[in-house]
């Protein structure tokens, strides 16, 4: 009980951060929008494609770094704990050297030569890439400190650094809003300025408060120790890299057969996926660090039940926002932007069901991490990653719509659940029985039949702001029913209940 007080009162810190980033990156992008235009927001989609996938790929090193670390941290080594703060370092070095090499080549040919790129902005698009470049560099290094800090459950700080994040984006758009530069090329000097900014807050912070973070790499080397996070470490980036490849060859091969005006609808489809899906991640954030702490305690019991408890609250918090999206999409585009881009729409509601599937396996592949075994769950996982973007090539050769890439991604994405679950039985003794009955069966129900009862009240009312706010309510309340009497076992209710009390408890007596 104490450890889900833990996760619930860091999980309420991230969603207040959540709720003030969330605000402030909707209103940035609007006025960025606006600034560059559909265009040049598509370009900056394509070639500075690359920060777009920053957050997903250093949040994946990181996962991996923190595994490490927790996992010490369950066994109450602080020695061990340091060696690998050091080694990580060392590693990322390494790793930030390596894409160096691999972005300046793959650049030369993709700006040069496979990019539909109008002639006027190929200079800037150029300009654009080696910004991206540079901040992808400084990204990678700051993962060890990331880490750190997860490791540590210090959410406080986590949430700071997000919001200090978020308003310097708001504040690099409304600079851009107004100056006379070219808006395109100042915005990619200034977000690759954040990410430098950003990892000097973090290495400063981390130095000072905690004790692992002493640089000292000949002190501490230990060769096996690195040999063993390079291995965890390489197998990680592998399914993060060819997860990256695949978002990144998606907005390319829009690109190269339906232009920049279609990488804007994806841009502002992602932006919706990533904003909503914060209300999952930041319960992952909160639970990642308990269950690498349990299985390095050697609790492989309390790990899964962290797992599953965390599968269902992260996916009943992303469909509990999703029914009113799904269902008033287009009204809400058209309040939030001012010109919404062709596919926009049908974009934004194929990304969030795929999100669902997703959500329903994200979970389980902590649990493997944390078991360490990898190697052959992310061979299997790299290749399924990469599939569709081959499928989307072969469908749009046969002259299939754009959103068809869509589809593609959310079959593969079935097929990843599968991958997922085989190796969570036979690395971490999922019982797929419970996992069906107890997860996949209540959280399509739920989500089912709230989607339908909205959708069935929706036909009913006119398009406007009334109808909003009665799909909002409808919406809300249905799924809280469905969710309290479909949703949950008995021992989830009573858990449920025991945290409500604990949580007015100390509310009033503070």
């Amino acid at each position: 009980m104490q450890a889900a007080h833990r996760v619930a009162k860091n999980t309420g810190i991230l969603y207040a951060r959540m709720a003030i980033t969330m605000f402030i990156s909707l209103y940035a992008t609007r006025l960025v929008l606006a600034a560059l235009g559909v265009a040049d927001f598509g370009l900056f989609n394509v070639v500075g494609g690359v920060i777009a996938m920053l957050g997903f790929l250093n949040s994946s090193m990181a996962a991996a770094t923190q595994r490490f670390m927790s996992f010490a941290q369950g066994a109450g080594d602080l020695e061990k704990v340091k060696r690998i703060f050091n080694m990580s370092t060392l590693l990322h070095w390494g790793i930030a050297l390596l894409i160096l090499l691999v972005l300046e080549i793959a650049g030369y040919f993709f700006i040069n030569g496979i990019l539909n790129i109008a002639p006027e902005r190929l200079g800037v698009a150029k300009i654009i890439y080696q910004f991206m470049v540079i901040s992808t560099l400084f990204t990678v290094i700051s993962v060890p400190y990331e880490a750190v800090i997860t490791s540590h459950e210090n959410m406080m700080v986590y949430a700071i650094l997000g919001i200090i994040e978020a308003i310097l984006k708001l504040g690099i758009a409304l600079y851009i809003t107004y100056s006379s530069q070219d808006h395109l090329v100042a915005y990619g000097f200034l977000m690759a300025s954040l990410s430098i900014f950003l990892l000097i807050l973090r290495r400063i912070y981390c130095h000072r408060y905690y004790a692992e973070c002493v640089l000292k790499l000949r002190h501490y080397y230990d060769k096996p120790l690195l040999k063993e996070i390079s291995g965890f470490a390489g197998w990680s980036l592998l399914g993060a890299a060819t997860s990256m490849g695949a978002f990144y060859g998606q907005t390319i091969v829009l690109n190269v057969f339906f232009g920049t005006t279609v990488n804007a609808a994806q841009g502002i489809a992602a932006q919706i996926s990533g904003q909503l899906g914060v209300f999952a991640l930041t319960l992952t954030k909160a639970l990642n660090p308990l269950i690498d702490k349990s299985e390095g305690a050697g609790n492989r019991e309390m790990m899964l039940k962290a797992t599953l408890m965390g599968t269902k609250i992260s996916f009943f918090l992303l469909s509990f926002l999703y029914v009113p999206f799904l269902i008033e999409m287009p009204y809400l585009l058209h309040l939030w932007l001012k010109n919404v881009p062709e596919f926009t729409v049908v974009f934004c509601r194929l990304l969030l069901f795929r999100n669902l599937i997703e959500q329903l396996f994200i979970p389980l592949t902590n649990a493997i991490s944390a078991v360490g075994n990898i190697k052959s769950f992310q061979k299997i996982s790299a290749i399924l990653n990469l599939t569709p973007i081959i499928a989307a090539f072969a469908f749009f050769s046969l002259g299939f719509p754009a959103y068809s890439i869509y589809i593609a991604f959310m079959l593969f994405s079935v097929a990843q659940f599968f991958n997922v679950l085989y190796f969570s039985e036979i690395n971490c003794g999922l019982s797929l029985s419970i996992f069906y009955k107890n997860i996949v069966l209540r959280c399509s129900l739920v989500f089912l039949l709230s989607l339908f009862m909205t959708y069935i009240v929706s036909l009913f009312l006119e398009e406007g702001l009334f109808k909003l706010l009665s799909i909002l309510a409808v919406g809300g309340i249905s799924y809280l029913l469905f969710l309290w009497f479909a949703g949950l076992t008995k021992q989830e209710k009573s858990i449920a209940i025991n945290i409500k009390k604990s949580l007015a408890n100390y509310v009033i007596n503070r």
